[in-house]
């Protein structure tokens, strides 16, 4: 039977019980047996739910690491602490995939790709939309140079209201910022990934705390502390690739929007176009005519099968990864990748707060 790989969890709150822990436990190759959290309640209670008998707990992700079994650590931190702790566990010599975003600022992302280059590691970041069904679908039109060049896109990461009320969302200090930093990076991610275009010029953008001091909101979780609310509402960054590509990036917790989107985008190419706010559509010329395709995702082979577990993003992102660190395969998302969108988004930041562009130097 072949040895299973040892997985240690740091950071055992809500996103680790909503995607890291759950899907891992659906992979046959790999065993939870370490397990930390600054609340040893919390760390407890993931040993009892997904750990294996023996697991260890820890408050303090340094004496994890120290476990020489460990192969490999997924982070689950606030944002604050993402690059830190993920230095530390490559430098302990354990592959390594941090939730998004990659880091708080460009320079610890760089600081953490510089660390996977010197220790050999494996280093993702948790980008699984891009294993959403609507999402692979249209990578695979993209690499097959359907649109042609694409140069001009929308990011979309708007809620009307959705504002996150528990752990440290609302808080700047943990998190360096709010649903651009939270939900914007999966958007944003998603379209540079699609352009397969890593070269940004020049970023020019704007935040707004607009609607976080009212009351009866009408938010999904409840209404929000106003005190607590540190961080923007909204934000906007209209970015130019060195090829002379546009993106339009927008995000919002709270936006008032008849329909929301989130992790959406549209694409526009010199032989077609795609989006993805309802659906997948791709549009086109032929014949002489304007042709609009939408391809059913619920058929069309095994990948796309209704009701196969396997097609849960989490799970398909999990695999993958595991599968790159059994060598069996590349990793999906690769650090410099996770950097360039780190990079856009604190540019985006900077801008709101000079009010003038950001360039990016060569």
């Amino acid at each position: 039977m072949e040895k299973k790989l040892k997985i240690g969890i740091i950071g055992c709150g809500g996103i680790a019980n909503g995607k890291h822990m759950p899907s891992l436990k659906k992979l046959p190759e790999v065993e939870m047996v370490a397990f930390c959290d600054i609340i040893p309640e919390r760390a407890q209670k993931a040993k009892k739910d997904y750990g294996t008998p023996d697991a260890a707990v820890y408050t303090d992700y340094k004496e994890l690491l120290k476990d020489e079994t460990i192969d490999v650590v997924h982070v689950c931190t606030p944002n604050r602490s993402h690059s830190f702790i993920t230095i530390d566990a490559l430098e302990a010599g354990k592959h390594v995939m941090c939730e998004k975003p990659m880091a708080k600022t460009a320079e610890e992302a760089k600081a953490m790709c510089e660390a996977a280059k010197r220790t050999g590691k494996l280093l993702s970041i948790g980008y699984q939309n891009r294993q959403v069904a609507a999402n692979r679908y249209a990578k695979q039109v993209c690499e097959a140079g359907e649109l042609g060049e694409i140069y001009f896109a929308k990011a979309y990461a708007l809620r009307r209201r959705a504002v996150p009320t528990w752990g440290v969302f609302l808080n700047e200090y943990e998190q360096g910022g709010g649903p651009l930093i939270d939900i914007g990076t999966h958007a944003l991610d998603l379209t540079l990934w699609m352009m397969d275009n890593y070269k940004p010029k020049m970023v020019v953008g704007n935040t707004f705390r607009k609607l976080a001091d009212q009351k009866n909101t009408a938010n999904a979780w409840g209404d929000w502390d106003p005190k607590e609310y540190t961080v923007e509402d909204s934000a906007f960054g209209y970015i130019v690739m060195e090829n002379g590509a546009v993106i339009v990036l927008e995000s919002s917790w709270a936006l008032n929007i008849a329909k929301p989107n989130e992790a959406k985008f549209l694409l526009c190419g010199d032989k077609g176009g795609l989006d993805t706010l309802d659906g997948v559509k791709v549009n086109y010329v032929k014949n002489n005519r304007q042709v609009i395709e939408i391809p059913d995702m619920n058929s069309g082979g095994v990948a796309f099968y209704d009701g196969d577990g396997d097609d849960d993003p989490s799970v398909l992102d999990a695999r993958i990864w595991i599968n790159a660190c059994l060598g069996r395969g590349e990793q999906c998302v690769w650090p410099e990748q996770a950097y360039t969108v780190t990079r856009i988004l604190e540019a985006i930041y900077t801008s709101a707060q000079t009010g003038k562009p950001v360039f990016f130097a060569e």
